[in-house]
């Protein structure tokens, strides 16, 4: 009796509905004459004699292009025939791909403060501070909180090797860094060994 090894069908795995989308969209990308007919169309033509002259494409082709475009959603037209960009399906596509934060960046549960880590803190790295006010405290108490231990000295060389990593191929130096997490107190100083409070 022989037997065989037989492995069992895979399934293929299903793409959520957002990334099909989004393939999708980024697929229309990939003929001249569509992005083309989205351009002038995202430059104000309003109807397809419109998009043919601005875009430099015959009658034909501009309406192949708008036909593809409308399917997907990258371009609609209000009741009256006006064609707009759909700015809608663009939202909804840069809303699901958000990344999810970084390990280093942890969730703070709110999604206003976590998008504001996610641009201004990547890989263990600071990239720059923001700046508007509320934004730059927020990222600092950040880097704070998980760079130094509570009521734990630090010497200045401890503390400027520990922001050097927070600070490597930045645009702000370990100093200028150092100098935010005092005047903000998230660090004490007194007579060269730095401290975090409780």
């Amino acid at each position: 009796m022989e037997t065989t090894n037989r492995q069992p069908a895979r399934r293929p795995t299903r793409q959520p509905a957002q990334e099909r989308s989004a393939a999708r969209l980024i697929g229309l990308w990939a003929e001249e004459s569509r992005v083309r007919a989205f351009a002038a169309v995202a430059l104000g033509a309003a109807g397809p004699a419109e998009v043919a002259e601005r875009a430099g494409l015959t009658p034909k082709a501009t309406a192949a292009a708008l036909l593809r475009l409308r399917e997907q959603g990258a371009v609609t037209a209000d009741e009256d025939g006006t064609l707009r960009v759909g700015y809608d399906l663009f939202r909804e596509l840069a809303r699901a791909g958000r990344p999810e934060p970084a390990a280093d960046a942890p969730a703070t549960g709110d999604e206003r403060t976590d998008m504001v880590l996610r641009t201004f803190v990547r890989d263990g790295r600071l990239l720059r501070l923001p700046a508007q006010w509320t934004r730059k405290q927020l990222v600092l108490r950040c880097i704070a909180d998980q760079t130094f231990v509570p009521d734990v000295d630090y010497p200045e060389r401890v503390v400027n090797d520990k922001l050097r990593a927070w600070c490597e191929d930045g645009d702000v130096d370990h100093v200028t860094l150092r100098r935010y997490l005092v005047d903000l107190q998230h660090l004490t100083r007194s007579g060269g060994v730095y401290r975090r409070l409780a």
